[in-house]
């Protein structure tokens, strides 16, 4: 079975800070991540291959420094690594982003099965997983929480928040992972230091790829982001004063039905 997965490089949003004149990210001097829910995706990948033969191909968009998580990627035990980046990406909304990815997808072919995460962290969109589907023109199973081949098909069992599904489809097909679907392995030391010490990662770059100039980049993306900004966090407390704790306690309900908490 031949696989891959796509996976993107983000800040660690626990440090994120906003540039308040431009509204874009500060990513200088923050620590950068394998987007969590694409951990999973590789691990989802590496188990099916693992169990059945064949190959995973872990590949990502973004800048030249985006090489760092394919390594990483490499390290957990995919078998080939590529980086679509180029100045022409740059700007690219998920539709742009999607139509880059499907394209690479297209130029390394022959593959059987798709994986996404759920969405990135720094955007929680989760649209490019599906919008790559819709591009490649191939069935797609989201949020999926367990993974059972069947030959020609596959039996994934989706999480929603009432019930989850059991759904049957078809081969090649998109499945975007969870964090409930697996635990991501531990990456093994021969696998870190050839990954570290030898060039693993492939580049595609917009010459390589059949893509249309005006449907990537900034200008040819559909979305605009106006503004970007950190949410202020207020914290307020108050001591609830009575002659004992029955009155203390009606004088408690009285303000929490006053703000409509129960």
């Amino acid at each position: 079975m031949n696989i891959i997965v796509c996976i993107k490089q983000v800040p660690n949003t626990n440090e994120v800070k906003i540039n308040q004149e431009t509204g874009t990210l500060i990513r200088d001097g923050v620590p950068s991540i394998i987007n969590p829910d694409d951990r999973n995706a590789i691990e989802a990948a590496l188990q099916l291959r693992d169990l059945n033969g064949g190959k995973v191909t872990v590949i990502s968009m973004g800048p030249p420094q985006a090489k760092e998580a394919l390594r990483e990627a490499y390290a957990m035990g995919a078998d080939e690594v590529y980086l679509i980046t180029d100045r022409a990406f740059g700007g690219s909304d998920t539709w742009a982003t999607a139509t880059i990815i499907a394209a690479a997808i297209e130029k390394i072919g022959g593959y059987d099965l798709v994986f996404c995460g759920r969405q990135a962290i720094d955007g929680d969109t989760a649209q490019v997983g599906p919008e790559i589907a819709e591009f490649l023109d191939i069935p797609q199973v989201t949020y999926a929480v367990a993974i059972e081949d069947k030959g020609d098909k596959l039996i994934v069992t989706r999480k929603t928040e009432g019930v989850d599904y059991i759904i049957e489809t078809p081969k090649p097909a998109l499945i975007t992972a969870i964090q409930d679907l697996n635990k991501p392995r531990y990456p093994r030391v021969k696998r870190i230091f050839e990954a570290y010490n030898t060039e693993v990662v492939k580049i595609l770059t917009s010459e390589d790829l059949p893509v249309d100039p005006t449907q990537i980049g900034l200008k040819g993306s559909p979305t605009n982001v106006y503004s970007s900004f950190v949410p202020t966090k207020e914290k307020h407390s108050e001591i609830i004063e009575g002659a004992d704790k029955t009155e203390k306690a009606e004088k408690l309900l009285d303000k929490l039905k006053a703000v409509n908490v129960i």
